[in-house]
């Protein structure tokens, strides 16, 4: 036991090899089981932490919303979605999701509401926005499930949207939110994103009107954020200073949500 100690704390230049290789296996021992213990009682901790009323535990709330304010820095109009040819275009995109459209939809009567600081409501129709100019876009479309398809959409982009409707005053706010007619989704959207160059409120999928299963009559297409703030079937609109409630923030995921 005693040259096992010795081996352990001599300086390397008077051991043999069969005893240096001794002294780094303990070594790396020692600090693997180090760190494996810490991980372990990191584990031990987080699981026992209780979850907060943002969905899910503060330590992991305190590194998203981190992320968060660090990733915001990078965004500006001149940070764009990388955009393929037409030719890259899936012909039937995935669903990401049905949350807030399962309902049925009364077609003939939709409406999207925005509702103005004044308490007025704005209420558009798709035909109202097809008078603006039409704005294509081919992106890759990214979904935190993992998966990714480049996808072609058309609409009106959302800051021709806001010039055309006089919503200048509106998005001097920090956020817009959305949410379907049954209020069954909603999300809320940062204005330097909502008002960034490719975001649009979009009617079209490959040229024809939006299936109902991609949000008929219209939904958000935000190439800069993951798919979870893509709203479908869009019913209101409304701006604040506050952060907005959003469904999958409130279940543990990233605010910003941005790529």
């Amino acid at each position: 036991m005693a040259n096992f100690f010795t081996t352990i704390f001599a300086k390397n230049s008077k051991l043999s090899t069969d005893q240096l290789i001794l002294k780094k296996t303990v070594i790396s021992f020692f600090f693997f089981f180090l760190f494996a213990g810490a991980a372990f009682w990191g584990w031990k901790w987080l699981r026992h932490e209780s979850t907060s009323a943002k969905g899910t535990r503060p330590l992991l709330r305190n590194v998203l919303n981190t992320n968060e304010s660090i990733f915001k820095t990078f965004l500006s109009g001149k940070n764009l979605a990388k955009e393929y040819p037409l030719s890259k275009a899936v012909s039937n995109p995935r669903v990401n999701g049905y949350e807030g459209i399962r309902s049925p939809l009364d077609s003939a009567n939709w409406k999207m509401n925005v509702i103005l600081q004044s308490g007025d409501t704005l209420k558009i129709t798709v035909e109202d926005l097809q008078k603006l100019p039409k704005t294509d876009i081919v992106f890759d479309f990214k979904c935190i499930e993992g998966w990714s398809q480049v996808t072609h959409w058309a609409g009106v982009r959302f800051r021709d949207f806001v010039k055309a409707f006089g919503l200048t005053d509106e998005t001097a706010k920090k956020y817009v939110g959305l949410a379907t007619p049954d209020n069954g989704y909603y999300v809320g959207i940062d204005m330097p994103c909502i008002m960034h160059p490719q975001t649009i409120l979009c009617y079209e999928m490959n040229g024809k009107p939006l299936p109902l299963n991609q949000g008929y009559p219209l939904r958000l297409i935000i190439p800069v954020k993951y798919g979870i703030k893509h709203l479908k079937r869009i019913g209101t609109m409304y701006f604040d200073n506050k952060r907005p409630p959003d469904y999958w923030y409130e279940r543990g995921y990233d605010y910003f949500s941005g790529l």
